[in-house]
């Protein structure tokens, strides 16, 4: 078990833990992080030491990283979302109360399955990498104000941000093939999850195909996805469209103005140069080109019994 004391949700959950581990006869062990690196080094060290199963309490950044520490072992991967977002549960069907999540990583109604993770440098990512708007998300919405707004904090970073899009040029080798593209925001994505339910980057963005996807939200689509935000937040409501036929419309504006190829490896060169994150972390130092591969099926994960 590795637990992240300094993960978004500020509450007691050592006894719910104790409480559901003994009842299912389960031996664990305890881990606590302290700095970055840790949490990688702790699952190496428990695949050395034979154990079945490593657990992650923690968030999205915490989970990737014992990941990170998994990939390529036989040792599956156990979440018990623990973060503001816990987008990486959604992404699996995995249940945001503690209890569950811990019954299902004792082997309670759980299967064992093969999932796909990204690399970026010496840095493995469930979810993806992001350049410019949902970098400066993450960015701003730092550990302070979402102590202090939980999800709420990538919203209020969301329409912040977005006031004024910085729009740069991507120039990108998606296994060999070059394309060039302007626009504000870049996601290399190995799942589609955007941490509500049924909101996605794409559809078909999927983490068991053995592909990363890129998506580009080109410079036109600004103000569509501002009038979007405004529509579902009421972040601006002289101008908030309210009918759902003004929404499907500035959807559909938005859908046009996107960018979708799906690649192995990924070469990608940016400028201006723009803030860059995976999972959450922001990415220091970069340096360009920016290469992004996909590891196909390379991390075992505890996950819901599929329902019949």
């Amino acid at each position: 078990m590795i637990i992240n004391p300094a993960a978004g949700q500020d509450k007691p959950f050592l006894n719910t833990l104790n409480t559901v581990f003994r009842e299912c006869d389960v031996e664990w062990d305890l881990s606590i992080t302290q700095q970055a690196g840790d949490a990688r080094r702790f699952a190496q060290h428990a695949v050395a030491n034979g154990v079945d199963v490593v657990a992650a309490y923690g968030g999205d950044g915490t989970v990737a990283e014992v990941a990170s520490g998994l990939v390529g072992s036989s040792v599956p991967l156990a979440i018990l979302p623990g973060g503001t977002a816990n987008v990486m549960a959604l992404e699996l069907g995995i249940p945001n109360d503690l209890l569950k999540a811990a019954r299902l990583a004792s082997g309670i109604d759980s299967v064992i399955e093969r999932i796909d993770v990204g690399q970026i440098k010496d840095h493995h990512f469930l979810l993806r990498v992001g350049l410019g708007y949902e970098a400066a998300i993450v960015e701003q919405a730092d550990r302070t104000l979402k102590k202090r707004l939980g999800i709420w904090a990538y919203l209020w970073s969301a329409v912040h941000n977005l006031r004024t899009p910085k729009i740069a040029h991507y120039e990108l080798t998606l296994d060999g093939r070059e394309v060039e593209c302007a626009g504000f925001t870049c996601a290399i994505a190995n799942s589609g999850s955007l941490g509500l339910p049924g909101l996605k980057l794409a559809q078909s963005v999927t983490i068991r195909d053995g592909l990363l996807d890129v998506i580009i939200v080109e410079e036109a689509s600004w103000r569509s996805l501002w009038d979007v935000l405004n529509h579902v937040f009421g972040a601006q409501k002289p101008r908030t469209p309210r009918s759902d036929a003004e929404f499907q419309r500035y959807s559909q504006e938005l859908q046009s103005s996107i960018r979708h190829w799906q690649a192995k490896e990924i070469s990608l060169q940016v400028h201006p140069m723009q803030v860059t994150q995976y999972d959450g972390e922001v990415l220091t130092p970069v340096s360009l080109p920016l290469v992004c591969k996909v590891l196909p099926g390379m991390l075992h994960v505890v996950t819901p019994k599929p329902t019949t």
